[in-house]
């Protein structure tokens, strides 16, 4: 029975397509933006987030552990995050939930059950279901799978995507997906690799080719004050879309400060700390320079 990895799904969503939807994430990004909110989605596979705050000193992780990546120290329960083989052992005996293991592997029909359990909303909201992440492209066999079966049961389908991928992959999909929610962050190679860790070729390149294609597509754009919202930037975008022989329309999305806490409970640094959420003003000049390339833009999703 063909699985994948997720690590969470969110119901009720309605950021995420048109309409009330399931969101799906599914775990493993091929980029590593230093803004994006959800680090646990980075690695493919299951990993251990801690809250410490929680912990009761009970001892029983430490029993549990047998790496000896946990360790009594000075009195107080202490990790040693390179002893780690993240087997999740501790967050199973954890009964404060101090320790707790993210992604799980699912099956394609353990998934479609629970899409399923939404549909009422679906249908009076013209909803349906989101795949994102993460990247969920990433796992391209398990998301195919959840695609068709979608869309035999005639459910709208999203996939919220960077496009850091081959276009071998993106074709292997497209024509089981109803709408791309598609990432545009920087249109300078140099900065993109800086800021995201690759490329933007393939990203550009996929993003031309779906819209030559004829596929109804969201530009998404996360605006990161200093980063992706200079005035440089925002024109590159506006040129580059309004090429595009499709696009139904661009989101701008405010950056939100809440991805530190995540970043500590995964023991990794979050380097824009000193950022703040651009404000309401600022946010509408972007979308009105935007729209003087003949765009429709929508701030938020």
């Amino acid at each position: 029975m063909l699985s994948g990895t997720i690590f969470d799904i969110k119901k009720f969503s309605i950021h995420d397509g048109p309409g009330i939807r399931t969101t799906i994430f599914l775990k493993g990004c091929s980029l590593h933006c230093r803004w994006c909110h959800n680090p646990e989605s980075h690695r493919p596979e299951p990993e251990l987030i801690l809250r410490p705050e929680r912990c009761i000193q009970c001892g029983a992780c430490l029993e549990a552990c047998p790496q000896g990546a946990i360790v009594r120290q000075d009195g107080k329960i202490s990790y040693r995050q390179e002893n780690c083989a993240q087997c999740g052992l501790c967050a199973e005996v954890c009964h404060a939930q101090a320790r707790e293991m993210v992604g799980r592997k699912i099956s394609v029909e353990e998934v479609v059950t629970e899409i399923e359990k939404d549909r009422p909303f679906y249908d009076q909201s013209s909803g349906g279901v989101t795949f994102s992440g993460g990247e969920p492209l990433g796992q391209s066999d398990f998301l195919s799978a959840l695609l068709h079966r979608c869309r035999e049961r005639g459910i709208h389908t999203a996939v919220d995507t960077c496009g850091a991928v081959a276009w071998e992959t993106i074709d292997r999909i497209r024509r089981a997906v109803d709408l791309f929610l598609y990432d545009l962050k920087l249109m300078d190679e140099d900065q993109h690799r800086q800021f995201t860790g690759a490329s933007n070729s393939d990203i550009l390149s996929n993003l031309k080719r779906l819209s030559r294609e004829g596929h109804d597509i969201i530009v998404r754009v996360p605006i990161v004050p200093g980063v992706t919202d200079t005035p440089d930037n925002l024109r590159g975008i506006g040129r580059f879309c309004a090429d595009l022989e499709r696009l139904s329309r661009i989101d701008i999305l405010p950056y939100f400060h809440i991805a530190v806490e995540k970043y500590r409970r995964l023991h990794r640094d979050y380097g824009l700390d000193e950022i703040r959420p651009p404000e309401a003003e600022k946010m509408s000049r972007m979308a009105d320079l935007l729209r003087g390339f003949g765009l429709t833009v929508h701030i938020g999703g």
